[in-house]
């Protein structure tokens, strides 16, 4: 019985991937005519049940040492977060983002991919010494992410004009990133990877996704020029906890609690949208969804406290009608 109803879900899933228009997956439309949208986005996470999520994706050089040294390259200016790029002993490059995003990142990047969607691999290493650089010593807890050619962007692309901006995959990632409580939805994030011997050649992903698992409904005024700037928090477990998710439907689309960048794209998505993402997402065990944040360097009661958090989500979504 239980295979046959994961069989059952799995079909229900698949058949929710229409190719049109993200206005296209209307609730109550015949989802027939169903086709795997371009793996370029999206793979269909058939082992998501065992996927490792405290070790994610393994796609990549092995995880960097904790409690390990490395040496300077150079530092990171570019972003809101401090960084480097170091080397370890194997001669792998890493780009390491200190400071509140280092952890939310990695665990949004472990859902992300847990459900089907690229992502390059990132660790979380909470102690860790650099040598060779005036900042030399002991450091914080930082995102580890190797720099290396299967995983190297070569271009940014927008939301709204790239090749899969139509599909109901990028619909079903815009729900995953409301899930997350992502607030920084501008295209500079968004990384198209080139690589020539692999399979797909190339991949459109979602990176640095450090402004998540916090709040996504503060605003803040900006004294200087009298504007109101709308910013949610980051790796914040009390505002994510309070935050909002789905604050109803309207003409047929969910109105999602935010008001970010890009905040048009989120206002065109409709329940099937939601409950297709809410799916996968129930899919994941109480062990990989600690996993996930163990992986992120959370003690046990915040984690604990998110995922009560993300399972009210997903209730929600599965509940739309």
């Amino acid at each position: 019985m239980m295979r046959r109803a994961s069989v059952a879900t799995l079909t229900f899933a698949c058949a929710l991937f229409v190719e049109g228009p993200l206005e296209g997956l209307r609730a109550g439309q015949d989802h027939q005519q169903a086709a795997e949208p371009s793996r370029e986005l999206w793979v269909n996470p058939m082992d998501l049940e065992t996927r490792d999520l405290f070790r994610g994706q393994a796609d990549g050089p092995s995880p960097p040492a904790e409690n390990g040294t490395f040496e300077f390259v150079k530092k990171d200016t570019s972003g809101r977060s401090p960084g480097y790029d170091v080397r370890d002993a194997a001669g792998v490059v890493w780009s390491v983002k200190l400071g509140p995003e280092a952890q939310s990142e990695v665990v949004s990047s472990r859902l992300l991919w847990a459900i089907g969607f690229h992502q390059p691999p990132t660790s979380y290493v909470s102690s860790w010494t650099l040598r060779g650089s005036p900042e030399a010593g002991p450091q914080s807890g930082g995102r580890f992410r190797p720099e290396v050619d299967e995983w190297k962007a070569v271009a940014d692309w927008k939301w709204d004009e790239f090749p899969h901006a139509a599909t109901a995959a990028n619909a079903g990632l815009l729900v995953a990133l409301m899930m997350i409580n992502n607030w920084d939805l501008k295209d500079s994030n968004n990384k198209l990877i080139e690589r020539s011997q692999r399979t797909p050649p190339r991949l459109h992903l979602v990176r640095d996704l450090g402004a998540s698992l916090g709040s996504n409904e503060q605003a803040k005024w900006v004294r200087w020029t009298q504007l109101r700037i709308s910013q949610g928090t980051k790796n914040d477990v009390q505002g994510f906890e309070e935050s909002g998710f789905i604050d109803g439907i309207e003409d047929g689309y969910v109105k999602f609690s935010y008001s970010g960048p890009n905040k048009p794209l989120v206002s065109r998505l409709t329940p099937a949208h939601v409950r297709w993402t809410s799916q996968l997402m129930a899919r994941l065990s109480d062990k990989q969804w600690q996993d996930a944040f163990r992986a992120g360097g959370y003690p046990p009661e915040d984690a604990a406290r998110y995922i009560a958090k993300f399972k009210a989500k997903i209730a929600q979504g599965l509940a739309l009608p």
